[in-house]
């Protein structure tokens, strides 16, 4: 018999695994700070008492339990490196010692880093599983520390792992002022289909389908995001000039975007691939920019049913600023810069404009790729 156990379970991901899994009939057990509906098992990754007790007769791990990027502006270093390292490596060992099938790490396309941003006007990056990443923030390299502890795990103690980097599929608006000023919401996530981003309905699928392929696989990493219309020949020009490519590569969008007012990006800066994980996993995602156009056109919304049955939760749960005041000097959340930085350790870094510690990141100029 079947159990699996949802790390994260009252979140997004977490959520549309638990209601997927209890629709198929499954025995499925929820972990998560946060209590809810979806959770069965209250408590934190980090406490392996609780990890323990939440393991119990489980066959398949499915772990969604992070700090995401639009909390590097709220939490410390600190939390990042508790929850999204020592959490994964106690969830690891705990795991492996309960003898479980297999287990799967969500991990991010963000785990690339800066190696998704090339100068302006060159050729857009084709992102598959073989580029290297190039560290861009605290989120990034949390999540690729936990990746190679998931390797790890699979070669020294022989629990199957499966590493799968997903791209946008969060409901609530851009984490960035200027990219939500600029465009509308709807908009944005269609256009986004086109290179980042993947609905939530897939990625379950996709977590669904490597947690079967897990015990063969003994290790893997995959990309998961929608299929791109595009090809390898098209990055210089996305690069340059994105609106012509969409209208030779994807003339319906074009179309629907000038019917709407709406507006394509000037210029794109990567295109995520997934035929690693269309081939080792046997994953035909259903969503990609053709249904996002039928959706919007008959709905007004580009989400699926699941994605808009979990709906919106937010950035910043009261529990997560419980857990970062653990981690901040004096207990005031306020004391964590936007890189993450506290007020000790930004005073000995050498300052802005360095590109060090202390220099504020640059922002994308609108017209290019949000």
């Amino acid at each position: 018999m079947t159990r699996f156990l949802v790390t994260g379970s009252s979140g997004h991901l977490g959520e549309g695994l638990v209601r997927t899994l209890r629709e198929r009939g499954e025995d499925v057990v929820g972990l998560d700070l946060l209590d809810s509906p979806w959770t069965s098992v209250v408590g934190s990754i980090t406490d392996r008492d609780v990890v323990r007790r939440a393991l119990d007769g489980v066959t398949h791990v499915l772990h969604t339990a992070t700090l995401h990027k639009p909390h590097v502006g709220s939490h410390g270093r600190q939390a990042f490196v508790d929850v999204n390292v020592t959490g994964t490596l106690a969830l690891l060992e705990e795991s492996a010692a309960a003898g479980v099938t297999g287990l799967v790490f969500t991990s991010s396309t963000s785990a690339f880093g800066r190696a998704l941003s090339p100068p302006p006007g060159a050729p857009a990056a084709w992102v598959t599983e073989d580029v290297a990443p190039v560290v861009r923030n605290v989120y990034g390299a949390t999540k690729t520390a936990a990746e190679d502890l998931c390797e790890l795990a699979a070669r020294d103690l022989g629990l199957p792992v499966v590493v799968l980097r997903t791209s946008r599929f969060f409901p609530e608006g851009d984490d960035r002022d200027d990219v939500r000023a600029a465009w509308s919401d709807a908009n944005l996530k269609l256009v986004e289909y086109l290179y980042r981003r993947v609905e939530l309905g897939d990625v379950v699928d996709a977590h669904l389908l490597a947690a079967a392929r897990a015990p063969e696989l003994g290790f893997g990493r995959y990309i998961v995001s929608a299929t791109t219309p595009f090809a390898r020949d098209d990055l210089p020009e996305l690069g340059r000039d994105a609106p012509a490519v969409v209208t030779l590569r994807v003339p319906e969008l074009a179309r629907f975007l000038d019917e709407r007012g709406w507006r394509m990006f000037a210029r794109l800066d990567r295109v995520y691939v997934n035929e690693r994980a269309r081939t080792d996993l046997g994953w035909t995602p259903r969503h990609d920019v053709h249904t996002a156009m039928e959706l919007i056109a008959t709905t007004g919304d580009p989400r699926g049913p699941l994605a808009r049955a979990v709906g919106e939760k937010g950035y910043h749960d009261r529990h997560l600023h419980a857990l970062n005041r653990l981690h901040v000097p004096g207990g005031d959340r306020k004391q964590v810069h936007h890189d993450g930085w506290s007020p000790a350790v930004r005073a000995n870094t050498a300052g802005p404009g360095t590109g060090v510690m202390g220099g504020r990141p640059a922002r994308r100029p609108i017209g290019g790729t949000p």
